[in-house]
Order: structure tokens, then C-alpha cells, then sequence
């Protein structure tokens, strides 16, 4: 029998290519969709896994320190190191912000690019869950003071100058994957400077609150000896710091852990599966519910748009299939010639997406993670959305009368 989807194809090759491309190319972008969407979920659970805590004790009512704003002092530690089960706890700070390059000359030579960079500070105490835990270039911080270790999307090199709030910075390591929840790169400073920079207010503003303090008539009575003074050293030395984070001892089941905390220390704490949970199902929730809308549009628009392809390929070869049915051809025949028409279009529209996308995917500024099994789940659904196009070219087929090619 002859190859009626075949030699169409060979007759008319160059525009069938062309569609197949053009196809392609948004199948590109459906798969770079559904990457964007697992770069998001991978993101979430590198920053967990850079952490290095089974356990993140935070502000009591919050699901800081990641999804909300939490504050808790960092004399809080103690009290978690004495619970039966920890081995570890140490104070970290968490701030997104722009870290901008420190030139010497105070403005940007010409052709260097941004002078800042959006990142997530990382406050930590070093030998700590916290701490980055590999360096792909330089040396781990050594210093109390003014040195940073930065992910290489940052763009900083080592021995760089970066300046965060109102101190410089040298670039002393390099490190690579450690983002936040939101893809931002990372660096990471000691813990004191960290403190200050997200804490401490500026000069001014403490010289305005202690005049405000001063000035406040119920902190001046006689009976109450040393409270000014006292709320005013409070107020130049905010010790405070965004979550503490546990790592228990073998064999320890982190919740059990957990549960003093809660109950007794009037503090929040959520082990590694509840913080996945927070960040994977609650904030990232409304980006993932974006993406699928997307994705739902974009098979909608490629069922679209292979339908019409078909169809007007059908139109143009009524006659032939007319010749077909007079000498006996049976409609399921032409029906699957239809059919791999429709297939052959959607496998290529497959393999050049898949091309393209595996291509275009590590341009993007946030991560694009391409999952085989996304691959594989795509070719499927081209296949059903071929199938499903082609079904109006084939009743238009199988609606053409034999006597059309006689009477031309």
C-alpha cells in the first residue's frame, strides 16, 4: 500500500520541517517550564541540605526562618545544647540583600559590569551546621571578622572586595550550589558581622532612639536606678539572630527532640521533612500553580497548532484520498496515514525541543533542572496531543466522497 503520509511528506518536505521546528521550539519551552519548576523544588531542598541541620529551632508562631521573618536571642543555644539527643547547635542569620563590589575608587570602572549583587548573607559560626560545606576554589573562613566565602554565581573572585551594609569584605572562598529557597547565590560571613549588618541600627538612628528614650518621663523615676542605661545598651547591642540549627546524635529521632523545644523553651522547631514541606508545599506553592497554568496553555496552543498543520496538509491532498477510496483503500488505512502524519510532525517538534531546551536551559539566571523522566513524560504527552489533533483531519478525510476523483 502506498505511503500517503510518506511521499506528502517527501513532496512537501521543507515546510514539514519548518513546522516541526517551529513546534519544536515551543515544546522547548514547555520542558523548560516544567526544568524551571524542579530548579525551584532542587533550590529548596539544596539550601536544607547546605545547612547541614536535622532540626531548625526558631521564633516561637513562625515558620521562619526561611518562609517568614524570625528573631530569637542567640543565648538561646545554650539551653538547646542541654536537651537530651543534640549534638550540635549553633546560632545562624539569614538576610537578603544587595552586596555590592567595594572599588577603591568608590565607583565602578568602566566595563566591569554590576557593581552589586542580589544574594542571602549567611551569618554562621565557623566548624557549625551553617557552614558551607565544600569549597571549590580558596580557604574556609579563619578570621571573627570582615572575610566572606561566596557561591560563584555571585560573580566575586577570591581575593575581591565586597562591601555589606557599612563594612568591606575579602573574598577568601569559593563555593558553588549554595542558594536560597529563591535561587539567590550566597555568602557567607562570620556570625558577629552578620548580626550587625541584619541588627545593629545605624549611628544615627541610635543616637534618635536614645534621645527618645531618654525623654520618655517613666524611665527617669528615682525607684528604678539603671533602667535608661540599660535600655539604652540594649539598643546599640541587639543580639539577636534568625534560627538556631541542631544536628542530633545518631540514632535519634529528630522529633523527639523537637518536642521540649516546643513545650518548654516557648520556641518553634521543625525537623528536616516539615521544613521541606514548608518550603516545597507553601512557598513555592503559587509559583508551581503559575507554571502549571503555563504549561496547560502551551499543550492547549501545541494541540492547536498541530491540528491546523494536519488539516491543511488534508485539504491540500483531498483528491488523492478521494483515488484512495475509489480503488478501495479502507478508512482505517487512510485514517493512519493521518495519523503518522500527525506522529512524525510531533516526534521531530519532540527532538528539536529537547535539543533546544538542553541548550538554552544553563543560560537562564535561576537553575533549570531537566529531569529525564520530565523527557519522558513530554514525548508521551506529544503523542496523545498529535493523536488528539489529528482526529479532525481524519473525519474531514473519511468524509470525502470517491466520486471526487472523477469528477475533479
Amino acid at each position: 500500500m502506498i505511503s500517503l503520509a510518506g511521499r506528502d511528506i517527501l513532496h512537501s518536505w521543507s515546510k514539514f520541517v519548518l513546522t516541526g521546528i517551529g513546534l519544536g521550539l515551543l515544546i522547548g519551552v514547555t520542558l523548560t517550564m516544567a526544568g524551571v519548576y524542579r530548579g525551584m523544588v532542587d533550590d529548596a531542598r539544596a539550601l536544607l541540605n547546605n545547612s547541614g541541620a536535622d532540626l531548625w529551632v526558631v521564633q516561637q508562631d513562625t515558620q521562619g526562618p526561611y518562609a517568614e521573618s524570625s528573631s530569637l536571642r542567640d543565648d538561646a543555644v545554650r539551653s538547646v545544647l542541654g536537651l537530651p539527643g543534640v549534638a550540635r547547635a549553633a546560632n545562624v542569620t539569614y538576610l537578603t540583600m544587595q552586596v555590592r563590589r567595594a572599588w577603591a575608587s568608590g565607583a565602578a570602572p568602566a566595563g566591569s559590569g554590576d557593581d552589586d549583587v542580589r544574594a542571602m548573607v549567611v551569618g554562621f559560626e565557623p566548624g557549625q551546621p551553617g557552614e558551607p560545606g565544600y569549597l571549590v576554589a580558596g580557604r574556609h573562613i579563619t578570621r571573627s571578622h570582615y572575610e566572606a566565602v561566596a557561591d560563584v554565581r555571585t560573580g566575586f573572585t577570591l581575593g575581591e572586595r565586597i562591601r555589606i551594609r557599612r563594612h568591606d569584605y575579602t573574598v577568601v572562598g569559593l563555593t558553588r550550589r549554595m542558594v536560597s529557597s529563591g535561587g539567590d547565590p550566597m555568602v557567607f560571613i562570620p556570625l558577629k558581622d552578620a548580626q550587625e549588618a541584619q541588627f545593629l541600627k545605624d549611628n544615627d538612628a541610635i543616637v534618635n532612639e536614645r534621645a527618645r528614650t531618654a525623654a520618655n518621663p517613666s524611665l527617669n523615676r528615682p525607684g528604678v536606678p539603671g533602667l535608661l542605661e540599660a535600655i539604652q545598651a540594649s539598643q546599640a547591642n541587639n543580639r539577636n539572630v534568625n534560627a538556631i540549627l541542631v544536628q542530633v546524635q545518631p540514632g535519634t529521632d529528630a522529633e523527639v527532640v523537637a518536642e521540649p523545644v516546643r513545650r518548654w523553651k516557648h520556641l518553634e522547631a521543625f525537623t528536616r521533612e516539615q521544613m521541606e514541606e514548608i518550603l516545597v508545599a507553601k512557598l513555592i506553592a503559587t509559583s508551581a500553580k503559575q507554571i502549571g497554568m503555563f504549561l496547560v496553555i502551551l499543550a492547549i496552543v501545541s494541540a492547536a497548532i498541530v491540528a491546523f498543520i494536519i488539516y491543511t496538509m488534508t485539504l491540500g491532498k483531498i483528491r488523492e484520498i478521494a483515488v484512495l477510496k475509489l480503488i478501495g483503500t479502507r478508512n482505517r488505512t487512510i485514517a493512519g496515514m493521518i495519523l503518522q502524519q500527525a506522529l512524525g510532525l510531533g516526534l521531530i517538534g519532540f527532538v528539536v525541543g529537547k535539543v533546544a531546551a538542553t541548550f538554552w536551559a544553563p543560560i537562564f539566571p535561576k537553575y533549570v533542572l531537566l529531569e529525564p523522566g520530565d523527557a519522558v513524560r513530554g514525548l508521551v504527552a506529544v503523542v496523545v496531543i498529535c493523536a488528539l489533533a489529528s482526529t479532525l483531519a481524519i473525519r474531514v478525510a473519511l468524509k470525502v466522497d470517491p466520486a471526487a476523483a472523477i469528477g475533479g
